[in-house]
């Protein structure tokens, strides 16, 4: 399938497609990403035409989960940008330790293949070991979530390998953290029994979840539309407990789509506090 042989008609039509069950938006002359996601399945089912493609996605649920998983899945990697997790570990945890709370819940909205999940996990096991007795060793819970379900099979197989493990993580972690099996690393059971995961479309109710204390909804926003993004960022703050903090990616904010957080300074970079 060449980038040509889509024609302006289909294209908007898979646009639409895409936005009304992701949320995702894709620009204009987004041909090609399109062509380069879907070319195996579309020789998998073979199908000669987006045209064709464009009909069968509205009678076969499989190949619209197929093509979910193509267009939304995303590549990840361990400690991703540092600052994220950092912070985690230095001013989040610590301020909420003095509390002594029965629980800590954190929420890795669209975890992918679960590297920012098990990162988080990481540094409380860090955190746990430089601030003994701070905090009970099953007290942080975290939830990965993600709208693909290849992915989240991933995510819980908790087994990398090539590429998948070396990404962002040092020898120093990967050794304290992983145990090599053949060609694989698995993450150790003390870094994977506080993470769980579950399907979910961001468009969708967050109810069932629950109220979390801090929520990383990191690089995800900037796919959505605006109107998407100040309904979304509204449904976040439901989500947190009073004063909760929420985490976006360095080049995300919510100016001009939410005026329910306060911005928090520290160090280089900044996060949001939901206002009392």
């Amino acid at each position: 399938m060449a980038a040509d042989a889509i024609t302006i008609q289909d294209y908007q039509a898979f646009r639409s497609f895409l936005e009304d069950a992701s949320g995702i938006v894709l620009g204009d002359n987004k041909q090609y990403l399109v062509t380069s996601r879907l070319t195996r399945i579309m020789e998998e089912h073979e199908l000669d035409t987006f045209s064709t493609l464009m009909k069968r996605i509205q009678r076969d649920s499989t190949l619209r989960r197929r093509i979910m998983d193509a267009m939304t899945t995303n590549e990840t990697s361990w400690f991703r940008d540092v600052y994220p997790f950092d912070i985690l570990k230095e001013k989040l945890l610590p301020e909420l330790a003095p509390s002594r709370p029965r629980q800590i819940r954190i929420w890795s909205a669209a975890s992918s293949t679960g590297q920012e999940a098990y990162s988080l996990s990481m540094m409380t096991q860090e955190y746990l070991a430089r601030n003994p007795g701070s905090l009970s060793s099953d007290c942080v819970q975290i939830f990965g979530t993600d709208i693909s379900p290849s992915v989240l099979a991933c995510a819980r197989a908790a087994s990398y390998e090539g590429v998948a493990v070396s990404r962002g993580l040092s020898p120093e972690r990967r050794s304290r953290f992983f145990k090599q099996k053949g060609e694989s690393w698995e993450i150790v059971d003390e870094i994977k029994k506080r993470v769980s995961f579950r399907e979910l479309n961001l468009m969708k109710s967050y109810a069932a979840l629950g109220k979390f204390d801090i929520i990383y909804c990191r690089n995800v926003l900037i796919y959505f539309s605006t109107e998407l993004k100040r309904d979304i960022l509204s449904r976040v703050a439901k989500a947190l407990k009073p004063e909760g903090y929420l985490v976006l990616g360095g080049s995300e904010s919510i100016t001009n789509y939410s005026s329910e957080f306060d911005l928090v300074r520290w160090r280089n970079g900044v996060i949001y506090q939901l206002k009392p």
